[in-house]
């Protein structure tokens, strides 16, 4: 990697510039990060490649069941785990040794089932030298790995609409291809089915010396979106409304790598997309209205649903058509009490607004 950084020349993939040399190359970079130079969690050298929010302690107990190879070989921190996932098919982008994979496989059961895809040979053989372990663990095998890049999944043997679920953690920046990776993962969604995953985003579009530098790329900087790019890469791959559910901003502390990224600042946000055709480009106002039964099993009382909307059970609470229908027609549905239809519109729902979505104050030099 040459110490200044040559003029690439810029081709456009929906809102996210990639210079065209550099795709291939950044890609074997990420393979050998994450392949041969980490041996463990402890070798990064920057917090980032965490999502936004710790472990439940209700799942700490599934994690502590796994095999400590794949345990080890984890690159990261938190866990990217939606409720509602008993019989559910569930893909893991990047899913590396598998650690990922094996919890949210116990949360599938036996009448689920979880595929893990990762590009890096070195992490799935440490996945699927413990198939046989953890198969024996749980009761039963609903577990498969495929080797593949996340950026052609239409080159895989994956059955289009086959899924309820697709996770990733902090994986995303990696691509060079990000809208072929929105897409690819909305024509393998059921009707209802969502995305939900953890990420790194910056305040602005980031120069080409911190793009293409391999540290920062393999630590999840380099190639982390402009947040409002993001958004229209979503938007223009079928996913009209994100939903940011958590976020947090990330302070980065190596005195090696802090000086590069300049005034940049990054945060590390989960978000959740939902394939549902109906979804709008904005929350319009149909005079709309849900109430929670309070039936999901590990929010009795009180059910996050995105860092807008906290729903308390039985009460009932006014929503946009948007939120409606993620509720309506996805796997929340028999969680809920509708009411309304669309037959008057009201205009704009209020609350919708453009500015920076994240929480911009103290920033976290330790787990994100």
């Amino acid at each position: 990697m040459p110490s200044a950084a040559p003029q690439w020349r810029l081709i456009r993939v929906g809102a996210d510039s990639v210079p065209d040399p550099m795709a291939s190359s950044m890609q074997e970079v990420v393979q050998a990060y994450y392949g041969r130079e980490l041996s463990c969690s402890a070798d990064l050298r920057t917090t980032a490649c965490c999502d936004a929010d710790a472990v439940p302690e209700a799942l700490r107990p599934l994690l502590a069941g796994l095999h400590p190879e794949v345990s080890d070989r984890y690159y990261g921190c938190g866990l990217v785990c939606p409720p509602l996932l008993e019989g559910c098919r569930i893909l893991d982008l990047g899913c590396g040794a598998g650690r990922d994979v094996y919890l949210l496989s116990q949360l599938a059961g036996a009448s689920g089932a979880v595929v893990g895809i990762d590009m890096t040979p070195e992490q799935l053989a440490v996945a699927r030298r413990h198939q046989a372990f953890h198969a024996e663990r749980f009761g039963f095998a609903n577990v498969s790995f495929l080797e593949g890049r996340i950026e052609a999944l239409e080159t895989l043997d994956l059955e289009p609409g086959g899924f309820d679920v697709v996770v990733s953690n902090c994986v995303l920046n990696l691509s060079t291809d990000k809208a072929a990776v929105l897409a690819g993962l909305r024509r393998l969604l059921r009707p209802g089915g969502e995305f939900y995953f953890s990420d790194v985003y910056a305040d602005r579009r980031l120069p080409p010396e911190v793009r293409s530098h391999p540290v920062l790329y393999g630590e999840c900087l380099g190639g982390a979106l402009y947040w409002n790019d993001f958004l229209r890469l979503a938007r223009s791959a079928g996913f009209a409304d994100p939903r940011l559910v958590s976020d947090r901003p990330l302070a980065i502390t190596e005195p090696e790598l802090a000086p590069l990224v300049g005034e940049a600042r990054f945060f590390s946000a989960t978000y959740r997309l939902f394939a549902i055709d109906a979804l709008e480009d904005a929350c319009e106002d149909f005079g709309q209205s849900v109430t929670y039964r309070g039936t999901v099993a590990a929010a009795p009382e009180r059910l996050l649903f995105d860092k807008h909307h906290v729903f308390v059970a039985g009460e009932e609470q006014r929503v946009c058509g948007n939120t409606w229908q993620m509720l309506q027609a996805s796997r929340f549905a028999p969680h809920f009490h509708f009411r309304g239809d669309f037959s008057t519109h009201r205009g704009l729902y209020q609350g919708c607004g453009g500015a920076i979505p994240f929480d911009t104050a103290s920033p976290s030099g330790g787990c994100c």
